[in-house]
C-alpha cells in the first residue's frame, strides 16, 4: 500500500487553510497543476474525494477535514523539530516568526528593531493582523509567538504580560472638546466615531465599555487599521478611540490630541502568547525574554 508523504501533508493543509489550489499555489510557490496533482495523489492512495467544488467556491469533505486535523498535527510536529534542532545549532542559524496585532504593531517593530540588532542573525518573519488572525495562527501553529492584547481564555494558550496599553479617545486639534477641560460621556454621545473592522480587539474593548456605561456611539466609517483611523480623525471625519502608545508622532507634531474624557483611558494590557505545549526554541526564547525586559522603554503614561 502506498503511503502519503510529508509533502502531500503540506500541500493539502495549504489547500484546506486557505480553500483555494491558487492561493495555496502562491503560498507554496508552486504551479496550481501541481499543487492539483498532490491532492489527487492522495485521493487516490485513500480512495476518498477531499474536496467537493459549488460554483467558483471549493469546500472539504468529511475526509478532507480529517486529513486537515492529521496535516496540521504532522506539520506541527515538523515545524516543533526544526525548531528545536535549531536550538542545538544556537542563535547564529535560528528563526523567529512572530505575529503582532495592528495595535501594537508600531511599538513592536522598534523593539524587534532593537532585537536585531543585538542578535542580526537571527531571520524574523513578521505578519501584522487583526486578533482573530493571530489567534488563528496560533492555533494552527503557523507562528511561535504572538503580541496581542487580551487573550480568551480555553484556547491552551500561554500569556506573559508585559505592557500597560492605555486606550484615549482623539481628535483633531480644532475640534470644540479639545478646549474642554473635562469632556463627559454624554457629550461622545452626539459625536461620530471611526471604528476598527469586527475582531479588532480595540473595538472589542470600546463596545464593551460603553455598553457597560448604558451607551450607544455613533460610528460614522469603519476601517482595518489604526492608521486610516488617525488620518480620518485629522481630517474631521469623526473621532477615534486607539491606544496610547501608537500616538507618539501625531501628538508631538500637535496633528492629533487626546481629548480628557471622564472614566478614560479604558485600561488594557498587552500580551506576548505563545501555545502551552510549544517548545521555544533559542531565538524565540530569547526574544521573550527581551521584550519583558526592554518593552518598558517604549512605554508612554496615559
Amino acid at each position: 500500500m502506498r503511503r502519503l508523504t510529508l509533502r502531500q501533508f503540506r500541500v493539502f493543509e495549504a489547500v484546506a487553510r486557505n480553500l483555494s489550489f491558487s492561493k495555496a499555489a502562491a503560498e507554496l510557490h508552486l504551479s496550481q497543476p501541481a499543487v492539483s496533482m498532490q491532492v489527487k495523489g492522495i485521493e487516490n492512495i485513500l480512495g476518498l474525494p477531499l474536496t467537493e467544488q459549488m460554483g467558483k467556491k471549493i469546500y472539504l469533505t468529511d475526509a478532507g477535514r480529517e486529513v486537515l486535523h492529521a496535516s496540521q498535527s504532522i506539520t506541527a510536529l515538523l515545524d516543533d523539530l526544526q525548531a528545536n534542532l535549531a536550538q542545538l545549532r544556537g542563535m547564529d542559524s535560528g528563526r523567529l516568526n512572530i505575529a503582532v496585532t495592528t495595535t501594537v504593531s508600531a511599538i513592536a517593530t522598534g523593539i524587534l528593531a532593537s532585537f536585531r540588532g543585538r542578535y542580526p542573525k537571527v531571520a524574523i518573519h513578521l505578519d501584522v493582523s487583526n486578533r482573530d488572525s493571530v489567534l488563528g495562527q496560533l492555533a494552527q501553529n503557523r507562528i511561535d509567538i504572538a503580541i496581542m492584547g487580551q487573550v480568551p481564555s480555553g484556547l491552551d494558550l500561554e500569556a506573559t504580560r508585559f505592557m500597560d496599553n492605555p486606550l484615549v479617545v482623539i481628535a483633531p486639534p480644532d475640534h470644540p472638546l479639545a478646549r474642554k477641560k473635562k469632556v463627559s460621556l454624554t457629550d461622545l454621545a452626539s459625536e461620530p466615531f471611526l471604528v476598527r473592522e469586527a475582531g479588532s480587539g480595540t473595538r472589542g474593548a470600546m463596545e464593551r465599555f460603553f455598553a457597560d456605561k448604558g451607551l450607544e456611539l455613533t460610528t460614522s466609517m469603519e476601517m482595518n487599521s489604526n492608521e486610516a483611523i488617525k488620518q480620518s480623525v485629522q481630517a474631521g471625519l469623526g473621532l477615534g478611540i486607539l491606544s496610547l502608545q501608537t500616538l507618539d508622532q501625531e501628538l508631538e507634531l500637535k496633528r492629533l490630541v487626546v481629548l480628557k474624557v471622564e472614566s478614560f483611558p479604558i485600561m488594557r494590557d498587552w500580551y506576548i502568547v505563545h501555545r502551552k505545549n510549544k517548545r521555544l526554541s533559542t531565538a524565540t526564547q530569547a526574544f521573550r525574554n527581551f521584550l519583558l525586559v526592554e518593552a518598558k522603554k517604549y512605554l508612554r503614561r496615559a
